[in-house]
This record gives C-alpha cells, sequence and structure tokens, in this order.
C-alpha cells in the first residue's frame, strides 16, 4: 500500500511506513507525542553483557558540516562525531531552498580535524530534488569528474564511501535512465574504473522495503556490483528499526550474501530530530541492531550539524544529548527496554574508569532504571541524574538539569533507580560511578573505540575491553588508501604527556608508525616485536605535547606528510598520563 511519505527535503514522494500513534497530525504539521505506555516502566542495564565497542554510531549527520568551519570544531570535538554523508564536490543541490553548500572536499579538512569519516553522495551534483535526469552521457561525465576530483584532493583523507545515488525507489527516471538495477551496475563499474579501494554505499533507499531490497540485491549479485555498506532511512520513527535490521539480515542470507556493514544514513524526522528524548530511542536502537553509522536527517540549514547548535554554535538541547553519548567509553552494555514503543535508552562501561553511562528517554511519568552486573563498583555507588528538555532548534540550552546526585547501596552486584516526573520529549543521563570515587580525567582510550581508517577492528580475550585494531597495513603514500587510527581525546592542562600505547607486533623485527598530535609535527613509534598477533599485554611509551581540553592524536601507517612505517603494528589501546 502506498501512502504519502516523509523525505530529508520535505519533497512529496512515495510511500514510508505508516505513521504510528507516535506521530499525530495536526495542522502545523507533525507533532511527536509519547506512545501509550503502562505506569512504571523499567529499562534494564546489564552491565555484565557488553556487545560492542563504543564509536558513537549515531553521532553523524546529512549535510552536517559547511564549509569555512561551520560549526566550529569545538562544538564538534565533544561529541565524537563518527561519520557524515556530505555532497558530492562541484554540488549543485539546493536543499530546502539554500544555495549549494558542504562540498565533501571542501568540508574534508575539518570532519579530519574532528575524526569524523565522509560519505559522499554523488547525484548532488545536480541541483534539484528529486534529481532531474538529462542523460548517460552527462551522468558519466560527472561521476568522472567527481571522483578524478577526490582522488587529486591530497587533504581528503577521510573519504569512506562513495553514495552512489539517494532515495532510488522514487527518485530514478526509470523511463529516461532505464531500470535502476543497470544504472548502479553503469554507475558502480565507472567508480571502481578510476578508484578500487574506496567502499561503495548503497542503495540508499527512502525506507526498508524488503521486496525492493531484494530485487536490488539478486541483480547486484548477479552482475558483481553488491555495495560494500548497504543503507537506507529511517524517517519517521524508531519502532521499525529492529525488525527492519532483523529482516535485511534474514534477506541478506537467504540470498547468499556474505553480511554487508550497515549504515542508517537519513534518521529521524522533523518532528523528532530536536526531541531529545525521541533521539534516545533511535539511538538504542541502532546500537543495539549493529549499525556501523547513522546520520542525523537534514531539514535545516547548512552549518548547525543538523541542528545541534544555534546562534553562533551554541547548543541545542538536543546537542546535550550527543554531549552524553560522546562520553561514553570502553564498550556499549546490553540495555532492555519493556516494548520497542516506549521507554529506551543505550548504555556504556568503561571498566578503565569504572563508570556507568545510561541515557534514556521517549517515556512519560515516573520509570526505573534497573542496573545489574555492577557488582565491580563497590559495595556503594554514586548516581547523577541529569535532563535536557524539548526546547527545539532555536534556543540555546547552556547546560542539562542535575535532578538529582544520590548514593546507592548495591546489593546483589545491582541497584534500581527510579527517574521522577520524566518528559516522554526529554532526555535523561544516569552516571553511576564508585562512591569512593574516579580518576578526575579520562586517561585510557581504546583502538577500537577510536576513529579507523583503512583498517578493521577485531576482537581478542587479552585486549584491553576485549577489542583491538589490526590490519593497520596500507603504505601506499596515496591518500585514499592509507591506514590510520585518529584518537580523540579530552585532557586537563596544556603540557607534555606521557603516552603509553598497547601494541602487538608479530613480524619477528621492530616496527613503526607514525605519531601526530592535530595534525602537527610526526614522529616514529617504534614497537618491538611480541610473541603473536591478536595478544596483548606489551607496551611502549612516548612524550606527546598536547593542548588544553580535546586533542586529535594520530598514529599512522601511512598517511599525508608522513614517509610511512615499517612492519606492522596492532593497537590495543592509548592511555595518557
Amino acid at each position: 500500500m502506498r501512502r504519502p511519505r516523509i523525505t530529508a527535503r520535505g519533497a512529496p514522494g512515495v510511500t514510508r511506513a505508516p505513521l504510528t500513534a507516535a506521530l499525530l497530525t495536526t495542522g502545523l504539521g507533525l507533532v511527536s507525542v509519547a506512545p501509550a505506555e503502562a505506569a512504571g516502566a523499567t529499562l534494564t542495564v546489564n552491565v555484565a553483557q557488553p556487545f560492542r565497542p563504543v564509536t558513537h554510531v549515531a553521532t553523524g549527520g546529512l549535510y552536517g558540516l559547511a564549509e569555512n568551519g561551520k560549526p566550529a570544531d569545538s562544538t564538534l570535538l565533544p561529541l565524537k562525531v563518527n561519520s557524515l554523508t556530505q555532497p558530492a564536490p562541484g554540488v549543485g543541490q539546493r536543499p530546502n531552498g539554500q544555495p549549494p553548500g558542504g562540498d565533501s572536499l571542501l568540508v574534508s579538512p575539518q570532519a579530519t580535524r574532528v575524526g569524523a569519516g565522509e560519505y559522499i553522495r554523488m547525484p548532488d551534483i545536480y541541483p534539484n530534488f528529486p534529481y532531474k535526469w538529462v542523460s548517460w552521457n552527462d551522468w558519466l561525465a560527472k561521476v568522472d569528474t567527481m571522483v578524478r576530483a577526490r582522488l587529486n584532493t591530497t587533504s581528503a583523507t577521510n573519504i569512506v564511501g562513495w553514495e552512489l545515488w539517494n532515495e532510488p525507489d522514487w527518485t530514478w527516471n526509470t523511463s529516461a535512465a532505464g531500470a535502476f538495477s543497470d544504472g548502479w551496475t553503469r554507475t558502480f563499474r565507472a567508480v571502481r574504473a578510476l578508484d578500487a579501494a574506496t567502499p561503495i554505499v548503497g542503495p540508499s533507499i527512502s525506507y526498508y522495503n524488503r521486496s525492493w531490497m531484494s530485487s536490488f540485491l539478486t541483480a547486484a549479485k548477479a552482475a558483481n556490483t553488491l555495495p560494500d555498506i548497504i543503507c537506507w532511512h529511517e524517517l519517521g520513527s524508531p519502532n521499525n528499526i529492529a525488525a527492519d535490521i532483523a529482516d535485511y539480515r534474514a534477506l541478506e542470507s537467504s540470498l547468499g550474501i556474505s553480511p554487508r556493514r550497515i549504515s542508517i544514513n537519513e534518521y529521524a524526522a522533523t518532528s523528532e530530530v530536536d526531541v531529545p528524548g525521541r533521539i534516545a530511542s533511535y539511538v538504542a536502537k541502532f546500537e543495539r541492531g549493529g549499525v556501523e553509522t547513522a546520520h542525523r536527517a537534514f531539514w535545516y540549514e547548512y552549518g548547525t550539524m543538523n541542528g545541534l547548535v544555534v546562534n553562533n554554535n551554541q547548543p541545542t538541547a538536543s546537542w546535550w544529548l550527543y554531549k552524553w553519548y560522546g562520553d561514553m567509553a570502553g564498550r556499549m552494555v546490553t540495555t532492555t527496554p519493556p516494548n520497542q514503543t516506549g521507554l529506551d535508552g543505550f548504555a556504556s562501561y568503561d571498566s578503565t574508569r569504572k563508570i556507568v553511562n545510561v541515557v534514556l528517554g521517549n517515556d512519560s511519568g515516573t520509570n526505573t532504571v534497573r542496573l545489574t552486573g555492577i557488582g565491580g563498583l563497590g559495595p556503594s555507588v554514586q548516581v547523577t541524574l541529569q535532563s535536557t528538555p524539548s526546547n527545539g532548534r532555536f534556543t540555546a540550552v547552556t547546560a542539562p538539569t542535575t535532578i538529582s546526585t544520590s548514593t546507592y547501596t548495591v546489593s546483589n552486584g545491582e541497584i534500581s533507580v527510579s527517574v521522577p516526573n520524566m518528559s516522554a520529549t526529554s532526555a535523561y543521563n544516569l552516571v553511576v560511578q564508585p562512591a569512593s570515587g574516579v580518576p578526575s580525567y579520562q586517561q585510557r582510550y581504546e583502538a577500537e573505540g577510536a576513529s579507523v581508517f583503512r583498517a578493521q577492528r577485531l576482537t581478542s580475550s587479552s585486549a584491553s575491553e576485549g577489542g583491538y585494531v589490526g590490519r593497520i597495513d596500507n603504505n601506499t603514500g596515496t591518500h585514499s588508501t592509507d591506514s590510520y587510527v585518529d584518537f580523540v581525546v579530552n585532557v586537563p592542562t596544556a603540557r607534555a604527556y606521557t603516552m603509553t600505547i598497547g601494541y602487538a607486533n608479530a613480524t619477528g623485527a621492530t616496527s613503526t608508525q607514525g605519531l601526530a598530535a592535530n595534525g602537527g609535527a610526526w614522529t616514529t613509534v617504534s614497537y618491538p616485536p611480541t610473541s603473536a598477533w591478536g595478544q596483548f599485554g606489551a607496551t611502549v611509551s612516548k612524550s606527546i605535547n598536547l593542548q588544553a581540553g580535546y586533542n586529535v592524536i594520530r598514529l599512522a601507517k601511512g598517511s599525508p606528510g608522513f614517509s610511512g612505517g615499517t612492519g606492522y603494528a596492532e593497537l590495543d589501546y592509548i592511555q595518557l598520563t
């Protein structure tokens, strides 16, 4: 059945999943309201059940950056921006009637400074939406120009994907261009003829549609043009996410396709994107679903990170939700909501500092967070509860509201925390730590939680927090293939720090990587040989000068300005003391 659909630019289109009870139509448009929920709902957080590293998968945005450093780095670094979808080089797209902006190659230096990867949305070379097809000669010439521009821009080290088209389920002109499956194949091959390494992203349909996806995957598999990263949009309700992901995985398996990485490259409707409580539900479901990246939909002007800042880089209420998310470290731990439609949240545990962070929302009244598996925090814990309201995108919120700070006795490894008088539109943050106190600042940063470029996150029982980064192999002197890891760190004062690096090197000889902070001068790190790959315990130390506040530290096998590392080394963590 076909229904009016919400799109990321407000354009008329075709089907989205039916609007749920969580979205009611008014004379002013769509307004988010709380779903029906029994009083006293409980969100269970099992701290003893980690399931993935903290990588801030949902801190991303469609057209999040504008040229000329907007928004400011200082507003982005605390959020640990994972990735962005930006318009094609030479952008012609005029979203929401604005002039063209956000050119992926022009914003790349800023995205790199804050540790964010970029997908390039290729059809945004066209000015109109829905895109107006010209001809195959025109399109393939544009593809050639875009790919060559990226390959020739040596400062653009952070490009992690080519998105070949956007919302083809209703923007592709079949009568003029032929079937999309054939168009996908021609475009895929045109990109691969010039760039054999950068992942290809698609099909970027406007909502998850099993039948459409099945036809696309079947054709792409037959043509040997399967995307490296599968993507679609979730615009209108987080309630569909778990079922959509599960259905996609089943479809993938039934077609004999190896598991693809998943990107939800636009999420949240206009009525939801500035509602922190609603966004908490989206993020929770993306984390549990194993999504690799998720990007806030673009409803507004460029340069605000999709409405997270206003009035010359002042934070909105939603910024604080993403700041809480950015503060998470270690591993994401299992959260179990009462159902898919109401109270929900996501949580992390940093075992090196013994801090649990929980962000929740999407329900009203007095609800409960039950934390289990926290015996390692000691016999009593301090619990701080904060909130951030739903004040919209034009209201600055200088700080979250602290509701309470309390001490709880841990019984059988658990506590239950009451969250009184919740608003369904607000988000809430619980910080749980030993009553005896924690280190004054984060010192250990896991490699698998850093920004990883052309390398791979892996697991090992001997690694800190169970994960590490390996296959940091590329040193080609080419910005589009070199391998490196960027750590976004936050330190209290400007001075020299001792940086300890946990590593493995089973080459049998000393290996080297480059080390640089904030794009500065390179030094060399030497890694003596260790007994085996994936077996950790060895460390090396270097002195590094850092500025007060946020810094980006790069360890590289290959990177622009660096002559290249020798041998190979796997990274477990860095620790600053």
